[in-house]
């Protein structure tokens, strides 16, 4: 359960970006995107720890895009295109020092990834 407890910790914390407004300080910016990817790796984490406990064996050495898709097969989750988009967005972090690649990973958080995240959380607590 601790990785459960984790994701649920860091999707807490995701939402405090919606306590910033545009436009953003450096500081500011970076730490908003590092919410976010502290968040998705805690949340594909969890997708796979649930995945084996239900004895899906792609999860027992699944990338984060197996795992998604893994989850999305099996109903843990129902938008598989959203999670893939989010994957890339995760993908992107490494390039966050560009502002307007930032600013993307921030917008997305803020209008679609953090209800993906809170839906992934409803959808955990109801197969456990």
């Amino acid at each position: 359960m601790k990785k459960i407890e984790n994701f649920r910790s860091a999707l807490s914390n995701l939402k405090d970006v919606n306590r910033y407004e545009e436009p953003y300080d450096n500081v500011v910016l970076t730490g908003l995107v590092g919410l976010y990817e502290i968040c998705f790796e805690q949340a594909w984490k969890a997708m796979k720890y649930v995945l084996e406990l239900n004895g899906i064996p792609e999860a027992a050495t699944g990338s984060p895009r197996s795992i998604i898709k893994s989850a999305f097969r099996v109903g843990l989750i129902t938008d598989e295109q959203l999670w893939l988009d989010a994957l890339a967005s995760r993908n992107n972090v490494s390039h966050a020092y560009n502002q307007s690649i930032a600013l993307d990973i921030i917008r997305r958080t803020r209008s679609s990834y953090i209800a993906m995240f809170e839906a992934l959380d409803a959808a955990l607590e109801r197969n456990l």
